[in-house]
C-alpha cells in the first residue's frame, strides 16, 4: 500500500492531521474505543491507527485499558483542559441548557466556532422516546447548519467572505448553496437573532440556533434546539424561539455580555465598523 504524502494540499502535515484525528476520536467518545472502531470511524488502516495510538499513549494523551485493550483520555489531555484559558463555556451553559430542555422537550446543543464549522461542545438529550442529537466533537458545516449560520451572521466580514468563497456542498435538495441567497439569509439571522436549517443538513431534521455573546460582544457560541421536523417544524412557534433566545442571553450575561462597563468599547467598535 503506497504511503500517504507527508505534506497536505492546504499546507498541513498529514501525519499530524491523522494523529489529531485519532486523539479526537477517542477524546470525544463516551466510551473506550478499540483500534478497529477508530480505524472504521476515520477510514484509516488499523496499522496506521495503531502507530499513532502508541505515540499518544507514550506521551500520556491517551491510556490503554489493560483488561479490554481499548483506549480513553489520558492525564496529559486532562491537564491541557485544566490549563485552557478563558471561561468554561460548557460549565456555564449546563444549567440553562437543562432548563431549556425541561421546558421544551427538545435536545439542546452547545457549539463553538471552529475553522471548519460549528464544533459541538455538549448536548442535553431531549425527552422524546427517540433520541435525536449531535455527538460532541462533531463539526457542522457553516452553510447547512443553524449553528453555523449564526457564526457566519455575526462573524467579521473578511472571515465570512473567506468561508463563503469555498465550494458549498449540497447535503440535501434543501441545502442553500447560492452565496447571494445565503447572504440574504444571514442578514435576516443577524436581525432576528436566530437561524434555522430545516432539512438542510439531513432530511427530516431541523435545528434552531441563537447566538451567545461574550464581554467583547463577540459571538462566543451558539445554543440550538435539535429535533425531527415533526416536532421541530420549519416555522417554529414564538414561545420556543423566545425561550431559546432567553437561554442564550442568560449564558451571554454570565460571560459578561451587556455590562455597563463595556458600553464605551462597544461604541468605539461601532464607530469603526
Amino acid at each position: 500500500m503506497p504511503s500517504l504524502p507527508e505534506e497536505r494540499g492546504d499546507g498541513g502535515v498529514r501525519s499530524v492531521q491523522v494523529a489529531l484525528d485519532v486523539l479526537e476520536a477517542v477524546a470525544f467518545s463516551d466510551e473506550e474505543l478499540g483500534v478497529t472502531q477508530i480505524a472504521e470511524r476515520l477510514g484509516l488502516t488499523k496499522g496506521s491507527v495503531h502507530r499513532h495510538l502508541l505515540t499518544l499513549v507514550e506521551r500520556g494523551y491517551l491510556v490503554q485499558n489493560a483488561a479490554t485493550t481499548r483506549y480513553s483520555r489520558g492525564p496529559r489531555s486532562r491537564l491541557l483542559a485544566h490549563y485552557a484559558p478563558g471561561t468554561d463555556l460548557i460549565q456555564l451553559a449546563a444549567g440553562p441548557m437543562r432548563e431549556l430542555r425541561d421546558l421544551l422537550g427538545h435536545s439542546v446543543v452547545l457549539s463553538e466556532s471552529s475553522p471548519r464549522g460549528a464544533l459541538v461542545l455538549s448536548m442535553v438529550v431531549g425527552t422524546a422516546a427517540i433520541e435525536i442529537g449531535v455527538r460532541p466533537g462533531s463539526e457542522l458545516p457553516f452553510h447547512s447548519s443553524a449553528q453555523g449560520k449564526v457564526f457566519l451572521a455575526f462573524a467579521p466580514r473578511p472571515q465570512r467572505e473567506r468561508i463563503l468563497s469555498k465550494p458549498l456542498h449540497a447535503f440535501t435538495a434543501h441545502t442553500v448553496t447560492d452565496v447571494k441567497l445565503l447572504e440574504a439569509e444571514l442578514t435576516r439571522v443577524a436581525q432576528q437573532g436566530f437561524a434555522t436549517a430545516p432539512d438542510q443538513a439531513m432530511l427530516g431534521i431541523n435545528a434552531v440556533a441563537a447566538p451567545i455573546f461574550d464581554e467583547k460582544d463577540s459571538c462566543a457560541g451558539a445554543l440550538a434546539l435539535v429535533g425531527s421536523i415533526q416536532f421541530l417544524p420549519a416555522e417554529l412557534d414564538t414561545k420556543s424561539i423566545a425561550a431559546l433566545k432567553a437561554a442564550a442571553a442568560q449564558i451571554s450575561r454570565t460571560l459578561g455580555h451587556g455590562r455597563v462597563g463595556n458600553a464605551e468599547a462597544r461604541a468605539a467598535r461601532a464607530r469603526t465598523a
